[in-house]
């Protein structure tokens, strides 16, 4: 019988993604749940396509059932906690996920977790409510599912340290004073993965790879200064692990999100997927490496900072490039202000509580408040 599942928003680059895998796997998944930001007309189109029982529009205003689509903020728990899904991919950008991802793992649900910020926020409270629910969280950013694919089968004690991969993105070659003059045309030109515009900006400051490190310490129980990133600008390895013995274990393919994807929705088996490009060594051409620049990169130091400050600092840098990223892309900020208007708020966050909602709901909406105040300044 096929495993049903909800995709958490179905009209972005995941969820698309996501619909994609599905359609060739539709002998062992079934869509029962979709929901979708704003895209009406996409969200229709795949309610006709894939006839879900259950069809969510966040921003859409009030609820109503007239044509079947429930709306709504709330429509993300509804979907995530519906009885015949089995495993959800929360393909949600930003801190709108955690509440779904809590409710989906608390009913015992697997959460195939595109969105790295319900870690970033409230690690410790997610991670308790697998615990106590029975659900699992299985990644699904690729960098992630690389370690989840070195590690599977081996004690977590013989794990010593990741080491994750970036791009570099589109700025990697630029000089600091360069970069921080970017446009966002110039921004969202990623040069080897095809995202979202918010996930696109968070590649080309490189406080994505700072996120990525933090949700790294929560899924694989790794210390924050055992996390590295090297630069990796052919994106063909997707992360390493090395063990106590001093072995180092990789994960390689061509860029697709389908792979991972897949991979969370069938773990731990692997089945056969025509879809995806097969490797070959000699297409891939050389493979390099680089150190971080970090005046390159001043936006990710200050995230590595906010994880080695754990508690609610997590959540307000998450919530402060949030607002300065869309800030940007309302060309209402330059780009180089974007780690300014992040570092400005850590500066004043005040400790909080993070292993409760309230708590790092508090800190989030702090956070925006600070966020908006420094870039007026």
């Amino acid at each position: 019988m096929s495993v049903g599942v909800a995709v958490l928003g179905s009209t972005g680059s995941i969820g698309r993604s996501t619909l994609q895998v599905i359609s060739r796997q539709r002998e062992r998944f079934r869509v029962v749940a979709i929901t979708g930001h704003s895209n009406k007309d996409l969200l229709a189109a795949q309610q006709k396509e894939w006839r879900p029982a259950f069809v969510g529009l966040v921003n859409g205003g009030a609820r109503d059932t007239g044509n079947g689509i429930r709306r709504g903020a709330q429509c993300l728990v509804e979907a995530a906690t519906h009885p015949d899904v089995r495993i959800v991919v929360n393909g949600i950008v930003g801190a709108a996920g955690l509440e779904a991802t809590l409710a989906a793992l608390r009913a015992g649900k697997r959460v195939a977790l595109a969105n790295k910020e319900t870690l970033v926020m409230a690690g410790d409270l997610v991670t308790q409510a697998a615990r106590e629910g029975g659900g699992e969280i299985v990644p699904v950013d690729s960098e992630h599912s690389a370690v989840l694919q070195c590690v599977t089968g081996r004690l977590p004690t013989e794990l010593a340290r990741l080491i994750l991969t970036a791009s570099g993105g589109p700025f990697r070659t630029w000089g600091p004073e360069r970069v921080s003059q970017a446009t966002v045309a110039e921004a969202l030109k990623h040069p080897t993965w095809t995202m979202g515009r918010k996930i696109t900006v968070d590649s080309a400051t490189l406080v994505n790879k700072a996120l990525e490190v933090i949700e790294a310490h929560y899924l694989f129980a790794v210390a924050d200064e055992d996390i590295d990133v090297v630069i990796h600008p052919q994106s063909v390895i997707h992360g390493f692990a090395e063990f106590v013995d001093g072995s180092v274990l990789a994960q390689v393919g061509f860029p697709t999100m389908e792979l991972p994807i897949l991979y969370a929705l069938t773990y731990p088996e692997r089945v056969p997927d025509s879809g995806v490009r097969r490797f070959d060594p000699v297409a891939a051409g050389a493979l390099t490496f680089e150190e971080l620049q970090l005046d390159r990169f001043p936006a990710y130091a200050v995230g590595r900072e906010a994880a080695r400050r754990g508690g609610t600092a997590p959540a307000m840098f998450n919530a402060a490039n949030e607002v300065a990223v869309q800030l940007f892309l309302d060309e209402k900020i330059p780009f180089g202000k974007i780690s300014g208007v992040l570092e400005r708020v850590l500066e004043r966050a005040r400790p909080g509580d993070a292993t409760t909602l309230a708590g790092a709901l508090a800190a989030d909406a702090e956070a925006r408040r600070l966020a908006q105040e420094a870039a007026c300044s």
